[in-house]
């Protein structure tokens, strides 16, 4: 008996706790490997598949995305850190309280897209309407979202899809292929899940980065000095035709064309002189006329 109460006693006195270990779990590569929390574990491998739910606003720092809730599942531990792939994401209950009111509809959908590297996604938006629409209506809102969904899916990855649901991309799209039915007032994607993950390694297009500026002025001034050799190259092939062309205009030159470049001027002189001559004639008339009155 009392060697059954030493083990009994031996086995309570165990703690199971410092037995387990620290592990970080990181974000996957689409939010750049940041950590996100700590967990323990005993071993590794129960580590895999347990699935963490972290905010927006923890990894990007942004307070207005805090509405948004991540799930991420670990797949592969290396050591004391735990790699994680994205499961889904999902709004928050209290964010969507305040956008539905009384007197006002709501369309619901749900959708499943398949992306360019081979992904298979379910989505679910939604659509708040300001009043009560009709369901003839609704159906065409469903509609615009489907073909929306499946056209942005199929032309992009995992990767910038879901990173296009995040910003709210998505739901701009589609709230602006619905305003020709119905004003809606708002449509977001509610929910994310993850089914299939990708079969083909398709890298996202990066953006093209602008040249800079300050490499352009040392280009400008080459410009400007070799347009300078230039101009100081032609002055010499220009100037010796004009000499030529110069020279047989004076020789061309005969004693009619002189005459004829004088005689305007002679003309000009006679003129002047009759009106003269007429400015006087009636001076002296006006005054023969004034004496006989006086």
């Amino acid at each position: 008996m009392a060697k059954a109460r030493a083990r009994t006693t031996s086995r309570k006195v165990k703690d199971r706790w410092k037995a387990k270990n620290w592990y970080t779990i990181l974000a996957p590569s689409l939010f750049n490997n940041v950590p996100v929390a700590e967990t323990l574990a005993e071993t590794p491998e129960s580590l895999i598949g347990r699935v963490t739910e972290v905010s927006l606003q923890d990894i990007t720092n942004d307070f207005r995305k805090s509405h948004i809730k991540l799930l991420f599942s670990v797949d592969k531990i290396e050591q004391n850190t735990a790699h994680t792939q994205l499961k889904g994401s999902l709004l928050t209950s209290d964010y969507l309280r305040r956008m539905i009111r009384r007197r006002k509809s709501r369309v619901d959908g749900v959708f499943d897209v398949e992306t360019r590297d081979g992904a298979l996604l379910r989505v679910k938006p939604f659509a708040i309407a300001e009043k009560r629409i009709q369901s003839s209506q609704k159906k065409l809102i469903r509609n615009v979202m489907k073909d929306v969904i499946s056209k942005e899916g199929k032309a992009k990855t995992l990767n910038s899809f879901i990173k296009d649901c995040l910003d709210g991309k998505t739901g701009s799209e589609i709230y602006k292929h619905c305003k020709i039915y119905y004003p809606v007032k708002r449509i977001e994607v509610n929910k994310t899940e993850i089914i299939r993950l990708p079969t083909v390694i398709i890298e996202d297009e990066k953006p093209v980065e602008k040249p800079e500026e300050k490499p352009q002025e040392p280009a400008k001034e080459e410009s400007e000095v070799s347009t300078e050799e230039e101009i100081t190259e032609e002055k010499p092939e220009t100037e010796p035709p004009a000499e030529v062309k110069e020279g047989p205009v004076e020789e061309e030159l005969t004693v009619e064309d002189l005459e004829k470049t004088e005689k305007p001027k002679k003309k000009t002189k006679a003129k002047t002189a009759t009106k003269k001559k007429t400015s006087t004639k009636k001076t002296a008339k006006k005054k023969k006329e004034e004496a006989p009155e006086s």
